[in-house]
């Protein structure tokens, strides 16, 4: 099987082509590092002058998506030591973190100065949702580059609570702790407004809620939320404009109590999903769902392709693997 000589994508991931060289199209067209270091100077300069231009416009500066996992807790270091600002943060629960993510939430909250909110859907809801995207081809297979349809059901789930939320309390800033990779650097800072929401909301409410019906519409914007177009937040992801290094992050959220799970697989810190969602994309399209981020993080230097070949070739825990499907009723 061809692998890029550069980053870590198969011949198997959507849209590749290699040179005569053996390199993939994605790192032929990236930008140089110099200019990626530019254009996220850019960004971090915009977002600062955002935040003092919204700082202190009601109760909380900003409301930030927090899974307890090594990226949110180092974003939520970064909102309150570089940005000083005064954060609510949710965590959504969706019945499978591991026992050490809720620990570590727990940890880094009792030593964060921040306010938090837990949204907890149904087990029925959660458990429709993953077996509908676990048996159903519910996204376009374009969508699915950066996560499998587990992850794309679940991230959609956070990031619409998050503009409820945010919208009803008029909260400027929505920040959610995504990866360099994960995060493109056109995602960094974003002032959303209805239409684009709409938009976006529609392309994942649409086919979920021809699946399931109503049970997932609590989680969505509503026609109320899209009336107060004064009040739709500013989206942030700090971490596409920021410094990435996982060592200066498991240094840093250490002094938080956070600790590195040892329940989870090699690609997540928090989630027990994770296993499962992986080993059927894998199946299924022939590469791993994080192997694009891997991939960036490797253009961009924050991961020897080494590391990351050795982390996308870790073999998914079995026995995780079973315990999920014991839980979701699988036989």
């Amino acid at each position: 099987m061809q692998v890029c000589l550069k980053c870590v994508l198969n011949e198997h991931f959507l849209g590749i082509r290699f040179d005569e060289n053996g390199i993939c199209n994605f790192c032929s067209s990236a930008d140089s590092t110099d200019k990626q270091r530019s254009i996220r100077s850019k960004h971090e300069e915009r977002f600062k002058q955002l935040v003092q231009e919204h700082k202190g416009r009601g109760s909380y500066d900003c409301l930030a998506a927090y899974s307890g996992g090594k990226d949110s807790t180092y974003t939520l270091h970064l909102l309150m030591e570089r940005y000083d600002l005064r954060i609510l943060t949710y965590s959504y629960d969706n019945w499978f973190q591991s026992d050490t993510a809720k620990r570590n939430i727990r940890a880094v909250l009792r030593n964060a100065n921040v306010d938090h909110l837990t949204v907890t859907p149904s087990f029925e809801s959660i458990k429709s949702i993953v077996l509908t995207s676990l048996s159903d081809d519910i996204y376009p297979p374009k969508a699915l580059t950066r996560a499998s349809s587990i992850c794309t059901s679940c991230i959609s789930l956070v990031r619409f609570a998050g503009f409820r939320i945010a919208i009803d309390q008029d909260i400027p800033f929505l920040v959610f702790g995504m990866s360099p990779g994960q995060a493109p650097m056109a995602t960094a800072v974003v002032k959303t407004n209805p239409r684009m929401i709409k938009t976006m909301q529609a392309a994942l409410l649409r086919p979920l809620t021809e699946k399931l019906g109503d049970t997932v519409r609590p989680f969505f914007l509503e026609q109320r939320h899209f009336d107060k177009a004064e009040s739709f937040p500013y989206s942030i992801n700090p971490l596409a404009f920021a410094e990435y290094n996982e060592e200066v992050i498991y240094k840093t959220i250490a002094e938080y109590g956070w600790r590195k799970p040892d329940d989870t697989d090699a690609n997540s810190t928090n989630c027990l999903l994770n296993a499962l969602a992986n080993q059927v994309h894998l199946d299924k399209y022939g590469f791993n769902p994080y192997a694009y981020e891997i991939a960036e993080l490797v253009r961009i230097g924050c991961m020897a392709r080494e590391e990351g070949l050795a982390r996308l070739g870790e073999p998914f825990p079995a026995d995780q693997i079973e315990e999920v499907k014991k839980k979701l009723g699988i036989v």
